[in-house]
């Protein structure tokens, strides 16, 4: 939908994306500027739809694992998680304590890249090119380990209903913990190169303010609606896997600007290090998948399962009829709602404003174009 133009104003429309660096992937905003103030911006989706979910219908519930990691190809194994448990739920499937922990060990790690690469994004997109070099250098040690035990850098095809496809081995333990040591000794570089760089502070303090009922009334989650004010996570709002035995805190900032989303996020980087940590020193022996039907049948019946996803709360209904493969899946990403919130923040602000706040609301549009 194109903005109506009102003849007796000045103001020029503007496209952009869908091909815009800033927007990551194939988002149109549609733009009605009186200079470089918005006066309106309306977000175009649609352009990736890929229909994972009527593809859902057509697979088995193992064959369609492959789809969830192209959804949030940035954080694919939280997704992954909440696909698997969704099924084990409904289908009353038991998974050995050793594979909940591996999960939840692979997934931190997994926010920790995700977080990294929207760091070092979020500044490219703001004209600094150095802060991406640090933030891809520890991203890399990320996705080392996790090719070792996965396979693969980036869509992981790792979960399986019942557990994990492979286990963990002294290498995957000891680069995991060097990787601990490693980053929380690169915190405080981050902290002198962007956290207190004035420029960087004078672009996102004060700018994108989201108040806790705006929040609320858009279905903000994750960073976003932490940095509101709101300690809402999943990992204990609705607590799951082995998250319930491992001590953690939820980092909030009140201000609810683009630099408190920021500061959240950063934060979180330390609380999935302790998670990591803690995970590993209580990693049980056993198994890591449980026995499990080649062809699997669940249901009838219906369940949702909640997972927090690097850009927030994570849902999956299911639909079973007792088949081999889903009635229905719907699937409710983080940056869907996220984005609903553009318009509002947008209104009033200059141009150069809204990069930095898209930037902040971390959006990875394949999980909104499903």
């Amino acid at each position: 939908m194109i903005p109506r133009l009102d003849p007796s104003q000045e103001t020029l429309v503007l496209n952009m994306g869908p091909q815009h660096p800033s927007t990551h992937g194939v988002l149109r905003i549609v733009l009605r500027l009186d200079g470089e103030y918005v006066l309106e911006a309306i977000p175009v989706i649609g352009y990736g739809h890929r229909m994972h979910e009527k593809m859902a219908e057509v697979r088995s519930f193992n064959g369609f694992y492959a789809n969830v990691g192209r959804m949030d190809y940035a954080g694919a194994l939280s997704f992954g998680h909440g696909h698997v448990l969704a099924v084990e739920r409904l289908g009353g499937i038991e998974v050995p304590p050793r594979a909940e922990y591996v999960r939840v060990i692979t997934t931190e790690l997994n926010r920790i890249a995700s977080h990294l690469l929207w760091f070092g994004a979020c500044l490219l997109d703001l004209g600094a090119f150095t802060p991406i070099l640090y933030a891809f250098d520890d991203r890399e040690y990320i996705l080392d380990l996790l090719e070792h035990v996965t396979g693969a850098r980036l869509t992981f095809s790792y979960h399986r209903i019942g557990g994990v496809a492979r286990d963990l081995d002294d290498r995957f333990i000891e680069g995991a913990k060097a990787f601990v040591a490693r980053l929380r000794s690169r915190f405080d570089t981050y902290e002198k190169l962007v956290t207190g760089n004035i420029i960087f502070r004078k672009r996102n303090e004060g700018v994108g303010v989201i108040s806790k009922d705006m929040a609320l009334k858009y279905g903000a989650t994750g960073p976003v609606i932490r940095g509101s004010g709101i300690p809402y996570d999943i990992r204990r709002a609705e607590p799951y896997s082995v998250y319930p035995e491992l001590e953690f805190e939820i980092p909030t900032f009140p201000e609810g600007d683009s630099l408190a989303r920021y500061r959240v996020r950063m934060a979180e980087m330390e609380q999935s290090l302790r998670i990591v940590e803690q995970a590993l020193a209580k990693l049980p022996d056993g198994p890591v998948l449980g026995k499990i039907p080649r062809k699997l049948k669940v249901g009838p019946g219906d369940t949702v399962q909640a997972v927090e996803a690097a850009r927030g709360q994570l849902d999956y209904y299911l639909v079973a009829d007792g088949s081999d493969r889903p009635y229905r899946m719907k699937i409710r990403p983080p940056s869907y709602s996220n984005l609903s919130l553009l318009p509002e923040l947008a209104r009033g602000v200059l141009l150069a404003d809204l990069v930095a706040i898209g930037g902040s609301l971390d959006l990875v549009i394949p999980e909104i174009d499903r």
